[in-house]
C-alpha cells in the first residue's frame, strides 16, 4: 500500500485542529495554522506529522477521537511506517512539499482535554514534528513518499 495524507489541518490554537482541502505550508508552518503556546511552533516544529495507525491504536484504548486534527497534528498520513521512522529523515509530501523530521512529537498536557489519560497514553505514538526544507501546496490524498538520505 502507498503512503498517502488522509488529512490537512489547521486551526487558531489548541486541540482540535481542523480539516481543510488544501493549505500552503512554509517554514513557518502551515498557512492559517497558529499554536496556542510559543514552544508548540518555529521553524524546527513547523509541522506535526501523525499516523491513522496511532489513531487506530489509540481508539482501541477506549480514546474518543477520530476526527483528523484532535491530536492536534496538522498532517494525517496513511500507509506509512511511522516505527521506522528517526528524526533526519525526509519525506516529499505531495508534488511539492518535503519536510525533514526533527524529533519525536513529545506529548504535552493540552492533550488532557482528549482524555484524562494523556500524555502518558500517548508515548511512543505521539507523531514527529518537523521542518520545512520545501514549500508549496498540500492538499487532503497527495502521496507521500520517504526520500533517500
Amino acid at each position: 500500500m502507498s503512503a498517502r495524507v488522509v488529512a490537512v489541518c489547521i486551526g487558531p490554537g489548541g486541540i482540535p485542529k481542523h480539516p481543510v482541502d488544501a493549505a500552503r505550508v512554509t517554514t513557518s508552518g502551515l498557512e492559517g495554522d497558529r499554536q496556542r503556546f510559543r514552544m508548540h511552533g518555529g521553524p524546527k516544529r513547523a509541522v506535526c506529522l501523525f499516523s491513522t495507525g496511532d489513531y487506530a491504536g489509540l481508539e482501541r484504548d477506549g480514546v474518543n477521537a477520530s476526527a483528523p486534527g484532535s491530536y492536534g497534528e496538522n498532517v494525517l498520513i496513511d500507509g506509512l511506517d511511522f516505527a521506522a521512522l528517526r528524526p533526519g529523515n525526509r519525506l516529499r509530501l505531495g508534488p511539492e512539499v518535503v519536510i525533514e523530521l526533527t524529533d519525536v512529537r513529545e506529548p504535552c498536557g493540552t492533550l488532557k482535554s482528549v482524555d484524562r489519560r494523556f500524555p502518558n497514553l500517548m508515548l511512543g505514538r505521539s507523531g514527529f514534528v518537523c521542518s520545512v526544507v520545501q514549500e508549496g501546496l498540500l492538499r487532503s490524498g497527495d502521496p507521500v513518499e520517504v526520500l533517500a538520505g
